[in-house]
C-alpha cells in the first residue's frame, strides 16, 4: 500500500513538473498531432517534459483550409487531450510557459506573435514563419525588442534520413517534395514548398547569393548559387509527392532511401528542449535567408525565370 501511495505520488510530482505548453492556431493537423505525442505517456513516440494545457482558435476565415478545421481541432484538443480553450492570446499566457504558433496560415504569425511577444514567453513558430519576407524580419526584430527566444522549422529539418546524406565534401543538393499552392500567400513557396527549401538548407547551410526558378503547372525547379560555388536545388511536384534528396559531392553521390518524413518526434524533441532552456536547434539567421531564398524565387518566376540576387 505504501509502494502504491509513493509511484503515485511520484507520478503526479512528475505531471505536476511538465511545461505547460500552449497553442495559438487550432486551424492544423499539427495542434492535435503534438498534443498526442506530448500529452498521451502511451504514444510510442511520447516526449516527457510538457504538456500543451490550453488552446487559442484563431483560424483565417477566407481560407477553407483554415475555416473547415479550426473547430474540428478544437474540439478534439478540448475532448481528447484535456486542453482548455481560451477566449483570446493574453488569456492563454496567463496559463502556459511556453507558446507553439500553430496557425496555419503565415498572414496572421507577425500580430498573434507581436501579441505572444508580450508575454516574454519561449515561441516555436510552425511553419510558415510567415508570409512574407518583410513578415518574417519584423518577428524577428519584434523578438529581439522583447528579449522573446524563439525559433521555427519544419519537422524535415529532423529527419531520419538526413544524416546519411551529410557527405565529406558535399558541392550540392537536388531536394525534392510535394508544391501545393494557396493563392492569398504572398510567398508562394512558404504554403508547402518551404519544406523542401528547409531540407535544401539543413544539408547545404547559409550562403546562397542567387536564385533561378523554372515554372509550370505541375512541376517547378528552384536552383540556388551559393557564394562558395555549389548548387543547391529544389524540385517541387503537383498537387502532391514524397520527399527526399540527392547529395552530392567530388566522390560520392548518394540519395534518400525513403521518404523522409518521418513524424514529429524529432521536431518535439528539440521544442522540448528548447524550451527548458536549451539553444535553438536553427540559427535565426538560416531561417531569414531560407525567406530571402523564397522572396528571391518568387522574383524570379515574376520576371520569367531570370537570375535574382537575395535581398
Amino acid at each position: 500500500m505504501r509502494l502504491l501511495f509513493c509511484l503515485t505520488a511520484l507520478a503526479v510530482a512528475t505531471f505536476a513538473a511538465d511545461l505547460r505548453l500552449g497553442i495559438v492556431g487550432t486551424d492544423t493537423s499539427h495542434a492535435t498531432a503534438f498534443a498526442s505525442v506530448l500529452n498521451d505517456p502511451a504514444h510510442k513516440d511520447h516526449i516527457p517534459g510538457a504538456r500543451i494545457v490550453a488552446a487559442y482558435k484563431g483560424g483565417s476565415p477566407d481560407l477553407k483550409e483554415s475555416s473547415e478545421r479550426v473547430e474540428k481541432y478544437a474540439e478534439e484538443l478540448r475532448t481528447k487531450y484535456n486542453v482548455e480553450i481560451v477566449p483570446d492570446i493574453a488569456t492563454l499566457l496567463t496559463k502556459v510557459d511556453a507558446v507553439l504558433l500553430e496557425s496555419v496560415d503565415g498572414r496572421p504569425h507577425l500580430a498573434q506573435f507581436r501579441e505572444i511577444a508580450k508575454g516574454g514567453k519561449p515561441v516555436f513558430i510552425d511553419k510558415p514563419l510567415a508570409s512574407s519576407l518583410a513578415d518574417a524580419r519584423m518577428i524577428a526584430k519584434v523578438a529581439k525588442e522583447n528579449k522573446v527566444r524563439w525559433f521555427s522549422a519544419s519537422s524535415l529539418r529532423f529527419s531520419d534520413g538526413i544524416p546519411a546524406l551529410r557527405l565529406e565534401g558535399l558541392n550540392g543538393v537536388i531536394a525534392w517534395g510535394p508544391g501545393p499552392m494557396e493563392s492569398h500567400q504572398q510567398l508562394d513557396l512558404t504554403w508547402y514548398g518551404i519544406h523542401t527549401v528547409e531540407t535544401l538548407y539543413t544539408l547545404m547551410g547559409q550562403g546562397c547569393v542567387e536564385v533561378t526558378r523554372t515554372f509550370a503547372p505541375d512541376a517547378e525547379v528552384v536552383t540556388g548559387k551559393w557564394k562558395d560555388g555549389r548548387v543547391g536545388t529544389i524540385r517541387l511536384n503537383r498537387p502532391y509527392s514524397g520527399f527526399g534528396a540527392t547529395a552530392f559531392s567530388p566522390k560520392v553521390i548518394k540519395s534518400s532511401e525513403k521518404d523522409f518524413y518521418s513524424g514529429y518526434k524529432g521536431l518535439l524533441k528539440e521544442i522540448v528542449l528548447f524550451f527548458q532552456g536549451g539553444k535553438a536547434p536553427v540559427d535565426e539567421a538560416e531561417t531569414m535567408e531560407m525567406f530571402a531564398f523564397m522572396d528571391a524565387a518568387q522574383r524570379s518566376r515574376e520576371a520569367g525565370g531570370a537570375p535574382m540576387a537575395l535581398r
